[in-house]
């Protein structure tokens, strides 16, 4: 993999480690704090490729130089995976967030919240890329527990199910949309395929 493909490999998964490790300190999840310590291995090994294949493509004073700039971009991913660890750390040492924690998130810009697909609703059987959520909603899934499993960063192709249970992260306004999509309260007929924007 060349050093632009780990780039951005790392700078995708350090992202979605931030939310899951947030994620499983305000739902106390276990599996989800397990998932970060796992990506967290894989961003660690990446920065490694990184540096090997950055000391076989300098040839040159210059070449150093530029690539510096690079080392420092994944070293940098490498701090934000190893603060999403440190995070994930608290909840499988079963320490539990002080109600502040709670509070903090809450009044976030961002939130982040999990809600479950009834077989009724209209994102079940349907692909994130058909459902255009985050035109929509504004929310995007970060992950989709399915039975015993997880599926991290889910992409346009992955398909949501009857009974799925989504961990998503947007505004107030949007988790509140897909509750009632997903509990069929309301079908995606009801809702603009995009956000009008607020004067």
């Amino acid at each position: 993999m060349s050093i632009k493909n780990l780039l951005i490999e790392m700078k995708n998964m350090s992202e979605l480690m931030v939310d899951l490790a947030y994620s499983a300190v305000l739902f106390n999840s276990i599996e989800a704090a397990e998932e970060v310590l796992t990506l967290e291995n894989r961003v660690n090994a990446m920065n490694y490729e990184i540096k090997k294949e950055s000391l076989v493509a300098a040839r040159s004073y210059e070449d150093a130089e530029k690539l510096t700039a690079l080392l420092e971009i994944a070293e940098a991913a490498e701090s934000m995976a190893n603060a999403a660890k440190d995070l994930a750390d608290l909840v499988i040492k079963g320490i539990k967030p002080h109600p502040v924690f709670k509070m903090v998130m809450e009044e976030s810009d961002k939130m982040i919240t999990r809600l479950g697909v009834v077989e009724e609703s209209d994102l079940a059987n349907k692909t994130l890329g058909e459902l255009f959520l985050a035109n929509r909603t504004g929310m995007r899934v970060i992950a989709i527990r399915r039975g015993e499993s997880w599926i991290y960063g889910p992409d346009k192709n992955t398909m949501i199910l009857a009974n799925d249970n989504l961990l998503l992260k947007g505004t107030d306004e949007g988790a509140e949309l897909l509750r009632k999509l997903a509990s069929a309260a309301c079908s995606l007929e009801d809702i603009p395929e995009e956000l009008e924007d607020e004067d």
